[in-house]
């Protein structure tokens, strides 16, 4: 049976996500590698790669909480809610006092409805939102709610952008799963009347895995290739799911895809059989059903 793990690649700016993917795939010699949580090209960071039995739980590794480090400029907005998209209203930034800027970001925190940025990959009847949006189509999406748990500025830097004054803000956010952090500077940016857009992003955690054990950005491109180490199933298992230990007869029924008649703590619930990720199981009424299998 061919390796399988999770790879945590500190994605380097100006790559997409698929062009990770498929830089990983040469670096492994196997084709069934996928990734959790896609980055924009121009944000950098925790990317999680999985590799062969791995891909079955990106979807689930997708859904955790995330943290990013990004730079808001406030007094500019721009029509991808980043520094990648022309420039659509330069307000100006200049008489902010960090006293208003924190009243903004407080209705920012908690447990929000936010509507996504109109340039994003959401399908709207098949089609994505930034595809229409770049057509000049007015693009309206239905907001979701999405739970930020901090939004924090570590620092403010008054500048000048191209004779428009603009304030530079670091912040760090600490996030659900489909929060959009160009959307939280759009909206902060709304909010004070002066419009704004991400200059920098970098995502520090996904789940568990953290930039301490990411792959650096020269790992993908040193020649000759270098395979890197893989983090095994039944460490992922255990750093990013509630979990249980199962006897022989319950691992013989896991195999063939069975339910359980047992209560899970969690879902999902990763279920292990002599230190091997076998499944991931949901609860059903009294029982537990599988969503994920990677044994049999």
């Amino acid at each position: 049976m061919s390796e399988s793990g999770i790879l945590v690649v500190d994605k380097p700016s100006g790559w997409t996500s698929h062009q990770v993917v498929g830089r990983c795939r040469r670096l492994l010699g196997t084709r069934k590698v996928g990734h959790a949580g896609t980055l924009d090209p121009m944000a950098t960071g925790v990317l999680v790669v999985g590799v062969g039995r791995a891909t079955r739980l990106l979807g689930h590794l997708a859904l955790t909480s995330k943290s990013y480090s990004a730079t808001i400029r406030l007094g500019q907005s721009t029509l991808t809610d980043d520094a990648e998209g022309e420039i659509t209203s330069a307000a100006g930034a200049c008489a902010l006092t960090d006293a208003a800027i924190e009243a903004a970001i407080e209705p920012l925190r908690g447990a929000i409805v936010q509507v996504p940025s109109t340039v994003s990959a959401i399908k709207i009847n098949g089609e994505r939102s930034y595809a229409r949006a770049r057509r000049g189509e007015d693009v309206v999406l239905a907001g979701r709610p999405v739970t930020v748990s901090r939004f924090d500025v570590l620092q403010r830097r008054d500048a000048d952008a191209d004779g428009t004054p603009v304030i530079d803000l670091d912040v760090v956010v600490d996030c659900s799963s489909g929060t959009y952090i160009r959307a939280l500077a759009r909206d902060l940016g709304a909010a004070l009347g002066t419009g704004g857009h991400l200059t920098a992003l970098r995502r520090t955690r996904v789940g568990s895995f953290g930039l301490d054990e990411a792959l650096p950005p020269e790992g993908l491109t040193v020649d000759p290739p270098r395979r890197p180490e893989l983090i095994g199933l039944d460490e992922v298992a255990r750093q990013n799911f509630l979990y249980l230990e199962l006897d022989a007869d319950e691992a013989r029924a896991v195999g063939y895809g069975r339910p359980l008649p047992r209560s899970l703590p969690g879902d999902p619930t990763a279920l292990l059989y002599d230190g091997e990720l076998l499944a991931l199981y949901r609860p059903d009424g009294d029982r537990a059903v599988p969503v994920a299998v990677l044994v049999g």
